[in-house]
């Protein structure tokens, strides 16, 4: 499969799945808020999150099944960088009001300037984060 291929299904069925969420729940596919939902939301609230949640893992797990590669690669860094990463990322989706997801795929498409603006300070410190590491700090591939 062509790489461009795959980046283009996922990006459909992101697209697909957060256009559903909206039309059968009214809400919003943003996976931080889901994700903080599913451990501090009301009872009511988890059944369709966990759904959603375990949606996700079991994208990489079936297709790891259907053709023996998950499609995720193996952590260029170690466990002290991935954890570091995770905290930054946790801390910059609440100061934020969401993540890439929410903001990036829902709130751009539907105009939102707060999600407009989320994005680009997500793009602008994304793309400083990688050239520090990278070219300053030597860490990655």
């Amino acid at each position: 499969m062509h790489p461009y291929l795959g980046a283009l299904c996922g990006g459909v069925l992101i697209g697909l799945a957060a256009v559903l969420l909206m039309a059968a729940l009214g809400r919003i596919a943003g996976v931080s808020g889901i994700a903080s939902g599913l451990i501090v939301g009301g009872a009511g609230d988890r059944a369709w999150r966990l759904a959603f949640v375990l949606g996700l893992l079991a994208g990489p797990l079936l297709l790891w099944w259907l053709r023996g590669d998950s499609g995720i690669g193996a952590p260029q860094v170690g466990l002290p960088w991935m954890a570091l990463a995770g905290l930054l990322v946790g801390i910059g989706t609440r100061l934020g009001g969401g993540c890439t997801s929410g903001h990036g795929v829902c709130g751009i498409a539907r105009l939102s300037p707060r999600s407009l603006l989320a994005t680009a300070v997500f793009m602008v410190f994304g793309s400083a984060t990688v050239f520090v590491l990278r070219h300053l700090l030597g860490v990655g591939p």
